[in-house]
């Protein structure tokens, strides 16, 4: 299957914003930090340092992800979401892939992330590529994520 993962640009935030509100609407709710970040993710995610991919599919978009920044070399991975027709795919383990490999690439020190212990697949490939869990901090980021994961990078990554 080709899937190519594809850098943001300006016409692909409506994509962005509907794969994750309908992610979020299956599983959970909107909160109001989801409302910042997909309706102005220009200003909220790239503006100040973050980063937004897309899977492309037979020239649809039915996957992304961001990476905001979180720390001095460190990212958040976060707004991951594939179309539900395309689930199963493996396009969300090729997303990971990615964002793992561009943050080698840039030399970050570690990617973290939130999530819910609902979501027992995600976890699982989250474990299977290598992020473990870590203590999650009492201001959490949104009220749906119950685990914090994260991936730190060495010089043997």
């Amino acid at each position: 299957m080709s899937v190519r993962i594809l850098p943001f640009e300006p016409k692909y935030a409506k994509n962005f914003r509907d794969l994750n509100i309908a992610w979020l609407k299956k599983y959970f709710h909107v909160e109001a930090k989801d409302v910042l970040l997909l309706e102005n993710c220009q200003e909220s995610i790239l503006d100040i340092g973050g980063y937004i991919f897309l899977a492309e599919h037979e020239g649809e978009i039915v996957g992304c992800f961001s990476l905001i920044p979180y720390g001095e070399k460190v990212f958040e991975l976060g707004k991951m979401a594939v179309d539900p027709n395309h689930q199963g795919l493996k396009i969300g383990q090729r997303l990971l892939s990615f964002a793992i490999a561009f943050a080698k690439e840039n030399h970050w020190k570690s990617i973290v992330l939130y999530s819910s212990t609902k979501l027992d697949t995600a976890l699982h490939i989250y474990r299977k590529y290598g992020f473990v869990e870590v203590e999650l901090e009492k201001e959490i980021p949104y009220e749906r994520s119950d685990i914090k994961m994260e991936l730190i990078f060495n010089s043997k990554n």
